[in-house]
Parts: structure tokens; sequence; C-alpha cells
């Protein structure tokens, strides 16, 4: 596995970790139909993603989701970069996040088929580098769905 690379703000970062994240952000997105996490905390030995919902969602479906991204890192997917411009990205993916100071050049990640996110931060080259994914435990409160979560190898 690859070590921590440290981003523009000095802070490690553990790219089984991150894309996972991001395999996660597109299985919340298909089952629920909700918008990829609106805040997360993104780190070696543990993390943690919030979901704006509805509704709570039922334990099964927090184990489907679970299985869903498992199913997803065990098909070996190849995870690519590609620099496209900014009108380019935004027919292809959401980029309410991105500040204007951001530039014209967008960088997109592609987990296989399976997802494509504007993102600035580091991962894997395929999905067979993250490990297993486990959700550690979860609540839901007033609208917000909290994930906590871990690899393991």
């Amino acid at each position: 596995m690859e070590q921590p690379l440290l981003n523009e703000h000095n802070k490690a970062e553990y790219p089984p970790m991150h894309t996972a994240e991001h395999i996660l952000n597109q299985t919340m997105v298909r089952m629920f139909g909700c918008p990829r996490s609106m805040n997360a905390h993104i780190e070696r030995k543990k993390s943690k993603c919030d979901y704006r919902l509805s509704e709570a969602p039922t334990a099964e479906q927090i184990t489907e989701a679970e299985r869903r991204v498992n199913e997803v890192i065990d098909r070996h997917l190849p995870v690519t970069v590609e620099f496209v411009s900014r009108e380019e990205a935004a027919a292809a993916v959401d980029l309410s996040k991105l500040s204007a100071a951001a530039g014209e050049t967008v960088r997109i990640v592609r987990v296989g088929d399976y997802d494509a996110c504007a993102c600035i931060g580091a991962h894997v080259g395929n999905t067979s580098e993250i490990g297993h994914f486990s959700v550690l435990s979860y609540d839901y409160e007033g609208g917000r769905l909290r994930l906590r979560f871990k690899l393991t190898e």
C-alpha cells in the first residue's frame, strides 16, 4: 500500500481511504439519490462522511451500502486522472463545491466506470489497492446521516 502523501495544506492523505470515499459517495448517490458527502473527515485509521437524507436509512440499507462498496473495490477498477476545461467538467460532474478561484482546468478522478469527481486529492492506481471497507457505526439526526468507516487489508 502507498504511504500517505501531503496535500497542499500539508495534511497527510491516505490514498486507499480517499479512493474508498469516492466509491462510498457514488454508492450513496445511487442508493439514496442524495448528493455526495457534504462533510468528510478522511484519515488512515478511520474516516467519516456526512450525507443529507430525508429519512433515516435502515440497518439493512447500511449493510447493503457496505456490500456495494466492497463489490466495487473487488472489481479491481483502474483509478485515472484527467484534466479538462471547467465547461467539459461541468457537463460530466457536479462542480458545486469547486471554488471560482480553482481556474479553468479541472482535475477529474475516475474510478473505472463507477465514479467521476472533481478532486485534487491522492488516490490509488487501482481499487485492488484499497482493502476491505467496513462501516464502524452510523447515526442519523436532523436530516444528516454520519457514516464512520475503516479499511482493513
